[in-house]
């Protein structure tokens, strides 16, 4: 595997990111790049210094991991009523949406979806750097 000095949090905020455009990770510095929709892939308009290899697409976690994060957070809840309210906003229309509105009435909840969805991302980062061939350097 190779090493690489990277923006682990960017990344994990990529995977997890429901905007439209796209996200990049530039292998030479390790930082995370978005590109708006429709504006050119980063390193295609290079003059004289074309590097197509340099930029890896970073693609998101699709609608059905994001429900399936947030069905895991549910599955160790041990609060009936929160459990019920939330289960019911992921069964309905817009469920991500929902799921977050119906968290913010639930303020003592907040913190603790907030650090499960923290160590998902970060595994999920990890998985997705090996699944790539990098690793994260030291």
């Amino acid at each position: 595997m190779r090493p690489l000095t990277l923006d682990l949090p960017h990344l994990e905020q990529a995977l997890l990111s429901q905007d439209a455009g796209e996200q990049y990770l530039d292998l030479a510095t390790g930082s995370v790049l978005r590109v708006a929709p429709g504006a050119p892939a980063p390193g295609s308009e290079e003059k004289y210094d074309v590097q197509p290899d340099r930029y890896l697409a970073i693609e998101p976690l699709d609608l059905d991991d994001l429900l399936a994060m947030r069905e895991a957070f549910l599955f160790g809840l041990h609060d009936p009523h929160a459990h019920t309210l939330l289960r019911h906003a992921l069964s309905g229309r817009r469920p991500l949406r929902t799921f977050d509105y119906e968290l913010e009435k639930l303020p003592q909840l907040q913190p603790a979806w907030q650090a499960y969805q923290a160590r998902q991302a970060r595994e999920l980062a990890i998985e997705w750097l090996q699944a790539n061939g990098l690793e994260g350097a030291d």
